[in-house]
């Protein structure tokens, strides 16, 4: 593995361990996490910058109240006072409550649930600022709550149970991004293509005084007639120069 590849792995896994830890991480882990590719301090302090801009401390939780913007922070009011009007549970409740969801007892794994919701807000304030909307995050890592709970079983401790949910909670949030992104890179790539195939037909109908065909395109450009009907079909057939007809 080359030293670019092992560095961005290192990164991923510096990233996804400080957001275990509730968003910080300390300078003699990251050290340590890179002290195999021998950083220089210059290096290292380009690490902390950027772990830094993904609102992670560096030896102590970044305020990530001050990265969400003004509708962020009024979605998260609302949904903080729908909780605030859910039972209160003691430590010693909690922990009955998980050793009863951990045997499979469905009303236990709903209260589990909802002692956990504050949770998922506070992780996906970590996530904010990477394409998509705190609400959503919220809400998928509600479901990867609701369907943790149930998952507990698995588990020796009960005190394990709110790390592993924790982390439930931070695949889901993180997929959901990773999804979003790849939606993102294909609408783009899809937009750069009609947009090519456009430019090419006003060219074209610019020399011919009139629209031109998809073969016509075709035959002049090197497109597939496919890719050109493509194109036609992802604009919602809106590119002026084309003609359908043959």
């Amino acid at each position: 593995m080359n030293q670019e590849i092992w560095f961005a792995k290192t990164l991923e896994q510096v990233k996804k361990q400080a957001r275990e830890q509730g968003g910080c991480i300390s300078e003699a882990q990251v050290r340590e996490a890179f002290e195999k590719l021998e950083l220089s301090g210059e290096q290292l302090r380009l690490v902390y910058d950027y772990l830094e801009k993904q609102k992670i401390g560096i030896g102590e939780p970044v305020d990530t109240d001050e990265y969400l913007t003004e509708s962020e922070r009024g979605y998260l009011q609302e949904y903080l006072d729908e909780l605030a009007a859910l039972p209160v549970y003691s430590p010693g409740q909690i922990e009955g409550y998980t050793i009863a969801a951990m045997a499979g007892e469905a009303d236990a794994q709903a209260r589990l649930a909802e002692v956990y919701l504050k949770d998922v807000a506070d992780i996906a304030k970590l996530y904010t600022g990477q394409g998509v909307l705190l609400e959503d995050l919220i809400g998928e890592g509600n479901l990867a709550l609701t369907f943790g709970t149930g998952m507990l079983g698995s588990l020796e401790r009960p005190e394990e149970a709110q790390g592993m949910l924790a982390k439930m909670i931070m695949d889901a949030m993180e997929e959901y991004i990773q999804e979003n992104a790849s939606h993102k890179k294909a609408d783009r790539k899809a937009a750069d293509q009609v947009n090519k195939v456009a430019d090419k037909a006003r060219e074209l109908a610019e020399e011919l005084h009139r629209k031109v065909t998809p073969k016509e395109l075709a035959e002049e450009t090197g497109f597939s007639e496919k890719s050109i009907r493509d194109a036609m079909r992802m604009s919602g057939f809106k590119i002026e120069d084309i003609t359908a007809a043959e």
